[in-house]
């Protein structure tokens, strides 16, 4: 699934291609009986009506929160474009034959073969299109209107973005408290605790900052916990930086892919040589279904959480019985 890097990629590509644009006409064949009543593009009858609001409009501008992308037209109105496993935006000439759409440019990275999936079609003012790939068809496109954004159930329950400007490290660790108890991992990538962080960006975060990812949250010892939000910073700028992580499914609207995949420390490296040279070999386990890979010589699981639970268990029992 594309993460922060991912998303604002698309979306600095998005801004800088199809801002001011005008949407001439949209299509797709995302039909599900299993949307239907829903508000999303899945849903035929509500595509009719997002077509309504989407057609004749201007793109003023897209934006980022979260792992979600925020497309705002000049009639009031937002799309909310959440690419979820597979999709990814993609810019350029179209053309629909026998019902599938193909770059005219023969010779492009549009014709990437992970490009050819596409659902979602935006005809833009200037003759070119906006087209959103998505092999497993899990994206997620619906409308709303801009002033009811803090209402929408996407978007309300997010915890802040780690690249604000104003995001300090008391703002990181008071995130991070709310889910004290939780291995560190999974509550890296609680998108209620902190918006954009995923699987990959997390392995290679906690890597740097040598934090085991069973470790959990209220074990860290403070002057951790600081280096992990340094290299949280690092990590999720790199990834900016190097166009994204295409090890899987991700391209920009250009169709290229991005190069964070050969910088890994440890993302999908199982059974290879430590970079620090440690003399560790990067493992693998899976946590709440997802999987972490990590060095076991320098990411040393901190068990203090679970004898700081025990004493805290006793005290209270200790207590009970004393004023019984």
């Amino acid at each position: 699934m594309p993460e922060l890097p991912e998303v604002q990629t698309t979306v600095d590509g998005l801004n800088a291609e199809v801002k001011g644009l005008k949407i001439t006409d949209v299509w797709t064949d995302y039909k599900s009986h299993f949307h239907i009543g829903k508000n999303n593009i899945k849903n035929p009858r509500y595509f009719s009506e997002f077509q309504k609001h989407v057609i004749r409009t201007t793109l003023v501008g897209a934006e980022r929160e979260g792992k979600n992308i925020l497309m705002h037209l000049d009639n009031g109105k937002t799309m909310l474009v959440h690419m979820k496993m597979t999709g990814h935006f993609l810019y350029g000439a179209y053309k629909k034959t026998k019902g599938v759409w193909k770059p005219v440019t023969k010779d492009s990275p549009l014709l990437d073969l992970y490009n050819r999936f596409i659902h979602l079609v935006f005809s833009l003012s200037n003759g070119q299109h906006l087209a959103f790939s998505d092999l497993r068809k899990f994206g997620k496109v619906f409308i709303f209107e801009t002033s009811s954004r803090k209402t929408i159930e996407d978007l309300m329950h997010l915890g802040p973005d780690p690249l604000q400007k104003n995001f300090s490290y008391a703002n990181f660790k008071d995130a991070l408290m709310k889910r004290a108890s939780g291995r560190i991992k999974q509550v890296l990538m609680d998108q209620s605790v902190l918006a954009g962080i995923g699987n990959i960006y997390s392995d290679e975060m906690l890597f740097a900052a040598h934090i085991h990812p069973l470790s959990r949250v209220v074990a860290i010892p403070d002057v951790i916990l600081k280096k992990l939000f340094h290299e949280m910073k690092i990590v999720l700028k790199n990834g900016i930086d190097f166009g994204g992580d295409s090890d899987s499914d991700y391209r920009n609207i250009y169709g290229k892919r991005g190069t964070f995949q050969e910088r890994h420390s440890v993302y999908r490296k199982t059974g290879t040589a430590c970079i620090t040279d440690d003399g560790g070999k990067i493992e693998r386990l899976v946590i709440g279904g997802r999987s972490a890979h990590f060095c076991p010589k320098h990411q040393q699981r901190i068990q203090k959480t679970d004898s700081h639970m025990r004493v805290r268990s006793w005290a209270i029992c200790l207590l009970l019985t004393t004023f019984a």
